[in-house]
């Protein structure tokens, strides 16, 4: 790990824990510790297990997209790729470095460069389409809820919504209308030449021509492996259902009851459409701030609402963190190769004889 990525992880903990002392600063100390003593520690647990097995599922479907004419890629390999993920989606600004992370660590395990881009590729769409499916269904159940109560907060979740809906129309305009794709991008690079030098024009558009490419090839290669991204899309719809059930049993663990484990997921889905709108790594300061807006109608207490969105960010926030430290100091496992066929090995000995 990089001296200037530690330094971004001491960074974002130092600033993590100044925005807790200053929502501590009115509390009473003597209430924030009988409320953290009355802590119900098996639902703690259940949190605990749900988020780590939203890295277990993503991990199964890292092994399913690198499978190839019976290579595999071993579990604690492909493991190691979620939780490098986690880590450096946390430090860069709009989780930026979350892909060139898992490619690195990909490589590591053993898988060639352009392969190990595909298999990133294949996971970033499947990923972003099942996000979507789980926007529309939560701004269908919830979001006039939301509105009526918190109008601000409703604005920036349509404003998130619209910016994930024009990166999925990006994608399908890539998959099936590839050359007006090509031809919409040189339009927009014309008319950003208008403020840039040629070079730099230049630059801009061998990179988006490159990008729409490889694209496009590996669009190809998923309308192929039809079985593969119907299994790789269930279990990532399974993986995001989990993930936004956390608060649930984090508002459990404070004794928090009359919550409806439906209605705590469609907040979570708005938080996590909210967060991704700023560019702090790990939205930090506008995920602390919706949770507290958006969950302080089910909590009265002060110190049970701080207490609880102190835990929701440990689970889903600084342990990804922890845990992607972790696994850049494993030595990877590398692919394993396919079995060979009995007869291909009855072969062999003859040639040797």
């Amino acid at each position: 790990m990089s001296k200037r990525n530690k330094l971004a992880v001491l960074i974002m903990v130092l600033i993590g824990v100044s925005i807790f002392a200053f929502e501590m600063r009115d509390l009473n100390i003597h209430q924030v510790w009988r409320t953290l003593m009355g802590l119900r520690l098996r639902w703690v647990a259940v949190a605990l297990l749900v988020m780590l097995a939203t890295w277990v599922i993503e991990t199964l479907v890292v092994q399913i997209f690198v499978q190839h004419d019976g290579e595999r890629l071993p579990f604690k390999a492909a493991l190691r790729v979620p939780l490098v993920e986690q880590l450096f989606n946390a430090i860069t600004p709009f989780a930026s470095g979350g892909q060139p992370a898992q490619l690195v660590a990909l490589m590591q395990s053993g898988v060639e460069a352009g392969r190990a881009s595909s298999v990133l590729l294949m996971k970033f769409i499947v990923y972003q389409f099942m996000v979507l499916i789980n926007f529309v269904l939560t701004l269908i159940v919830g979001f006039q809820q939301i509105a009526g109560r918190f109008q601000a907060l409703a604005w920036l979740i349509v404003f998130g919504f619209l910016i994930h809906i024009t990166v999925i129309t990006g994608l399908l305009l890539v998959m099936y209308q590839y050359k007006f794709t090509k031809k919409l991008v040189n339009w927009a690079l014309h008319f950003l030449g208008l403020f840039m030098s040629p070079k730099r024009l230049a630059m801009w558009k061998q990179r988006m021509d490159l990008k729409i490419d490889t694209f496009y090839a590996e669009s190809l290669h998923l309308k192929r492996e039809k079985k593969r991204v119907v299994k790789a899309a269930a279990l990532t719809m399974l993986q995001l259902l989990l993930y936004y059930s956390v608060p649930y049993f984090v508002l459990l663990s404070f004794g928090v009851q009359h919550v409806d484990l439906i209605e705590v997921m469609v907040l979570h889905v708005m938080i996590v459409m909210i967060v991704s709108l700023f560019p702090i790594p790990g939205g930090t300061g506008g995920a602390e701030y919706s949770f507290k807006t958006l969950f302080g109608a089910y909590v009265a207490s002060a110190p049970r609402l701080l207490l609880a969105m102190l835990l929701w960010r440990f689970l889903t926030y600084y342990l990804g963190m922890i845990c992607g430290i972790f696994a850049l100091g494993v030595t990877p496992n590398k692919m394993a190769a396919a079995p060979l066929d009995p007869r291909e090995l009855l072969a062999r000995q003859h040639d040797k004889d």
